[in-house]
């Protein structure tokens, strides 16, 4: 007992001899000590043993075992003796309760207290205050205060309000809050520094950014600016996306430092603090409105941008003659001269993390202009910038030069960068398709919490065709245990759904196999939690629809329909039109017609492109006039007739061989303007060409030319395949080499603009030529590469090559016919 003793009375004495100033307070460890001596005891009273210290530690054991009932007992027990009880006897009891926590039990001992008359004291109070916060009992820690906080014996409160805000920042609870702030106001508490740093919170809490200029107008009318304020405001102006009123308020924090006016002092654990004394502001009701009326300012605020931050004449004044820099790296201002001439450590500090704030929220909002201005006030300031600097910088830039060329600066200086670093860049070249060096920046990541750099590079390969380096990338996933999210699936369906398309058509094999990796993604779906998106789902039902797996695709849009469809029915045109459209394609009218039936009856309105699906699958159908009325009805619902509108009335019309009427409908498009496409020409020529009319084809070709419509690889095959049909062979090389020159340029003149061509492509008798040229199908360079490999093999073949297409006779005859 007498050591319990000895160590509580050393406890006691320890806080009454913290700090002389009273107002001062530090917390630390959740524990709020207090700078002046905050027990009612008297001196000679430290000296005498505590009576009941045992049963203290008797209780404290029997809540650490867990035994709540064993404890209240004891505590019913408590002060049964000789001696009365005082707030003392409950020190070591609330320590442990405010270290668990425990709040229940707090709120017995509260009970006790009160039914034994034991008068509560100031370390009592913050402790109860501790654990009730900390246990989530916030509205308890309030209606405490309201009750006990009033009392003249507690001095001062105001710290352990503040803590009572700090909690219910924490918490995220403005209620509470407020019901807090109310009670101050009640309480005529007042407010000081750390209750202005509390509010600024929680107006970055609520995304209020006109609370916190209210919150800045009431701070400088009460405080002299500080270098430590001045980086809470920094920081929550920052936070709310004022990267203006930031940037000013930076100037000022630059200003006092040059002054040397920075009150700056660091405590044992490297947390920097004022040395000013915070002589706590007089309650007034204008201050509390500052936050009381956060709501109603709120609303406000998303309509009004709020006013710049006032600033102080001497400070702006200060500011307006000392903080203009040059950009030349050379330029010596009068800001440098000053802080460099000062070298105060602690202030250099703050200032890089203040620069620091502010390049973040320059990240945030790709304000890259002013992170590259921030950069260079950081360096002529002699700041040091750290890898965080860097990377607020490579994140705010958008194109990837400028972002590569900081982190080369950032390499030689043998930074390491962040993992947000390495991941921001690797999406921009991701996006940038550049995806070796995506890749390579992605494998530096030491820890990536979120999937969406890989998704960025998986969308890359999706975009380039390269399933093999997707399987590389999701390996990579798996290997570093990444969650994948539904983006992930998303892309995965669209990569490895399907098999052999687009340049093969499906077969048993590549349906097979298209089965095993649909059901491998679902299986990693199923493993993750993940369930289908609406466009996952879309994804899927294409991957089905290229692989020709018809039934499937049913059986999928079936499931879609539960998932999405039936549920809200707006979403449910994209994945109709999907199935219409391969069922279209797959020649499947029947189903089509009873799938667009369906779609009706679940109230999902058709759109242009269904109408478009529809009008085409009435070509299967043969019927001219129902295609007329689905046009008809189009038109009703608001939707114009486009190209592929015509087109699929075309197509019909050439089913019936009725050339006459095709091309008096092309010829009413012409003169309506309307956009024409490759492929409504194409039309033309493959119906001509099966019945071998020369005439059909040619009209078409040099319309073609006229309305500067460039063809593609079908194009050639059907008018060669023409000639080459009706005996006409030496025409048929001779267009093809015309309308492979106008299918690689506009002009026609590419062979004669670039004459390597002719030798490295056409002419050449290197066996690797033909390699090199369907290299070209791996850039998208489809046409360009079909156009050589053609004169190649019209060279192959013996016949001259034609360098321009004006030249060709053949191409000078059409011209002349129309």
């Amino acid at each position: 007992m007498h050591m319990h003793g000895f160590r509580g009375r050393v406890f006691l004495r320890s806080i009454s001899l913290c700090k002389s100033k009273w107002h001062h307070h530090h917390v630390h460890g959740g524990e709020i000590l207090f700078s002046r001596n905050l027990t009612t005891t008297t001196g000679l009273e430290f000296m005498e043993p505590v009576p009941g210290l045992s049963m203290q530690m008797q209780i404290v054991k029997a809540l650490c075992l867990g035994e709540r009932r064993k404890a209240s007992d004891l505590l019913s027990g408590f002060g049964s003796g000789s001696h009365s009880l005082t707030a003392d006897n409950f020190v070591d009891i609330l320590k442990y309760c405010a270290r668990s926590p425990d709040p229940l039990f707090v709120m017995e001992i509260w009970r006790f207290m009160e039914s034994k008359g034991v008068s509560m004291n100031n370390i009592c109070l913050s402790l109860m205050m501790q654990a009730l916060c900390k246990g989530g009992y916030l509205e308890e820690a309030i209606d405490m205060m309201d009750l006990l906080g009033g009392s003249k014996c507690l001095f001062p409160v105001l710290p352990l309000y503040n803590s009572l805000l700090r909690f219910c920042t924490e918490m995220q609870s403005i209620i509470l809050a407020r019901k807090c702030l109310d009670l101050m106001e009640k309480q005529m508490i007042g407010k000081n520094e750390v209750t202005y740093a509390e509010l600024l919170k929680l107006a970055v809490l609520q995304k209020n950014l006109p609370a916190a200029h209210r919150i800045w107008q009431e701070y400088i009318k009460n405080y002299s600016l500080s270098i430590i304020a001045l980086r809470k405001f920094i920081g929550s102006l920052t936070r709310l996306g004022d990267l203006e009123s930031a940037y000013k308020t930076l100037q000022q924090m630059v200003s006092l430092a040059i002054m040397g006016n920075i009150s700056v002092a660091e405590t044992v654990y490297g947390k920097l603090y004022s040395t000013r004394l915070d002589i706590p502001v007089p309650s007034n009701r204008e201050v509390g409105s500052t936050i009381l009326d956060l709501e109603e300012k709120k609303q406000l605020g998303s309509c009004i941008h709020p006013p710049l931050l006032y600033l102080p004449e001497s400070i702006s004044a200060s500011t307006e003659q000392k903080n203009i820099f040059a950009a030349n790296k050379n330029a010596k201002s009068a800001e440098i001269d000053g802080l460099n001439g000062q070298k105060h450590s602690l202030s250099m500090k703050v200032l890089r993390w203040s620069f620091n704030d502010v390049i973040q929220g320059c990240a945030k909002q790709k304000n890259y202009m002013l992170a590259r201005k921030l950069m260079l006030q950081m360096q002529n300031l002699g700041l040091q910038q750290s890898s965080l600097t860097y990377d607020g910088i490579v994140r705010a830039f958008v194109s990837l030069e400028d972002a590569m060329e900081v982190f080369e600066k950032m390499q030689q200086k043998n930074l390491k960068p962040y993992d947000s670093t390495l991941a921001t860049l690797s999406v921009t070249c991701s996006k940038a398709l550049q995806l070796d060096l995506a890749e390579a920046l992605l494998n530096q990541i030491s820890e990536c919490l979120y999937p969406y750099p890989y998704n960025a590079l998986l969308a890359s390969c999706d975009v380039l065709n390269r399933p093999e380096r997707a399987v590389r990338v999701f390996a990579k996933m798996k290997q570093n245990k990444i969650a994948p999210n539904i983006r992930t699936f998303e892309l995965l369906f669209s990569l490895f759904g399907f098999v052999n398309a687009p340049y093969e058509d499906s077969n048993v094999l590549s349906q097979l196999d298209a089965v095993k990796r649909i059901r491998a993604i679902e299986r990693e779906m199923a493993k993750n939690c993940i369930q289908h998106s609406h466009l996952s789902m879309k994804n899927l039902l294409k991957a089905l629809g290229e692989e020709r797996m018809i039934r499937e695709m049913i059986q999928y849009l079936n499931v879609a329909e539960n998932l999405f469809i039936h549920r809200n029915p707006s979403l449910g045109s994209d994945m109709y039109n999907i199935v219409l459209h391969y069922l279209v394609e797959a020649k499947e009218s029947e189903l089509a017609v009873g799938i667009f039936k369906k779609m009706k009856l679940c109230g999902c309105h058709p759109d242009s492109e269904t109408y478009n699906i529809m009008i085409d699958c009435c070509s299967l159908l043969g019927s001219y006039n129902s295609a007329c009325l689905l046009i008809a009805r189009m038109i009703r619902e608001g939707f114009c007739p486009v190209t592929c509108t015509y087109t699929a009335l075309i197509k019909i019309l050439l089913e019936d061989e009725n050339f006459i009427e095709a091309l008096n409908l092309l010829n009413q498009v012409i003169l309506d303007g309307i956009q024409l496409d490759v492929l409504l020409f194409n039309t033309f020529l493959r119906h001509a060409c099966y019945k071998e009319r020369i005439d059909v084809i040619e009209f078409i070709v040099e319309c073609m030319h006229r309305e500067k419509i460039q063809p593609d690889p079908a194009t050639c095959g059907y008018v060669f395949s023409a000639y080459v049909n009706s005996g006409f062979h030496n025409t048929a090389i001779e267009a093809l080499q015309v309308l492979s020159l106008r299918m690689m340029s506009e002009d026609g003149n590419i062979l004669r603009e670039k004459k390597n061509f002719v030798n490295e492509f056409i002419l050449a008798e290197d066996l690797d030529v033909e390699s090199q040229i369907l290299k070209l199908f791996e850039d998208s360079e489809d046409e360009l590469a079909v156009g050589l490999l053609n004169f190649r093999w019209c060279a192959l073949a013996g016949f001259p090559i034609c360098e321009s297409a004006d030249q060709s006779l053949w191409a000078k005859r059409l011209e002349g016919k129309q």
